[in-house]
């Protein structure tokens, strides 16, 4: 498969992915709190990619060590505890919706620390998506659930993700896709999140129940599928293109989001429809070759 062919099949399917990992997150808090919510979906993730991490561990990038923990913990340990607490606070549509601006954080962070270029047809057609992202957001009927704390915690969790997406793409791709996600879930993050899921009284409180049951199936299906699995593909997505189009699938995700919603019983307004249609509007023209040039 092509690369260009193979980037566009991987970006459907994280779309598809991530855009549900809302709902799943909003039907986790319903049985634990935000930070074991959070440190359950990365201990998940690291035990079930920790025997695939220990069978490599020779190919673990020591000369890249700083990077590699950088990547981590703004990529996939800080957004986590990040989203859920702020997910008491909104819908799980909402967040989607502002999670949706990575690409101009991707553009920033690219700018300012690793001196990216790019190009004004991929600037005007983020701009496009985001502006179908704004009108997603403003378009709903629920404008009360707009609170400035849960809100700025949404953004610095998506700057996180630009963080990471621009470090792994300037100082990682030496490392596959797959060993790369192994080593972050159980080399670096494993121990955490076994600390910060001890500190959430999990431990103490912890009773095997219909409820827990309940709640570590949704927690479970977002550890495999929201980050396992989701991650290895991102990596490889970040192989094949560039950062900024890797980030698109943000622009993308509030779709199947606000779709979660419909069906949990939210509504869909005409204005949102609009913005669906921008948004997709946007990544057809942001399809442009390069993708990213580096200085």
């Amino acid at each position: 498969m092509n690369a260009d062919k193979e980037k566009w099949i991987l970006l459907l399917i994280l779309t598809i992915i991530w855009g549900s990992s809302f709902i799943l997150i909003k039907k986790s808090l319903e049985h634990f709190n935000p930070f074991q919510v959070g440190a359950l979906r990365v201990l998940i993730a690291g035990i079930i990619l920790l025997p695939l991490a220990v069978s490599k561990y020779k190919l673990f990038p020591k000369k890249h060590l700083k990077w590699l923990i950088l990547a981590a913990f703004t990529g996939n340990f800080i957004p986590m505890f990040l989203f859920p607490i702020a997910e008491t606070e909104v819908s799980s549509s909402i967040a989607g919706i502002i999670n949706s601006m990575m690409p101009i954080f991707v553009i920033i962070v690219g700018a300012l620390v690793w001196k990216f270029e790019t190009t004004k047809k991929q600037i005007v057609g983020t701009l496009i998506s985001f502006t179908g992202v704004c009108l997603l957001a403003f378009g709903g009927g629920e404008g009360g659930e707009f609170k400035l704390i849960p809100i700025l915690l949404l953004l610095l969790a998506t700057l996180c993700y630009a963080v990471s997406t621009t470090t792994v793409k300037s100082k990682l791709m030496e490392v596959s896709s797959t060993i790369l996600s192994a080593f972050v879930f159980s080399f670096v993050l494993l121990f955490p999140s076994v600390i910060a899921l001890a500190f959430s009284g999990f431990f103490s409180t912890f009773k095997f129940n219909e409820d827990n049951m309940l709640g570590l199936m949704f927690v479970g299906l977002l550890s495999v599928f929201g980050t396992g699995l989701a991650m290895m593909m991102n990596y490889r997505l970040l192989k094949v293109s560039s950062p900024l189009f890797a980030s698109t699938v943000t622009l993308l995700m509030p779709i199947v989001a606000i779709i979660w919603g419909i069906l949990d019983g939210e509504k869909l307004t005409a204005m949102q429809f609009i913005g669906a249609a921008v948004i997709i509007a946007g990544l057809i023209f942001l399809r442009t070759k390069p993708n990213l040039i580096k200085k």
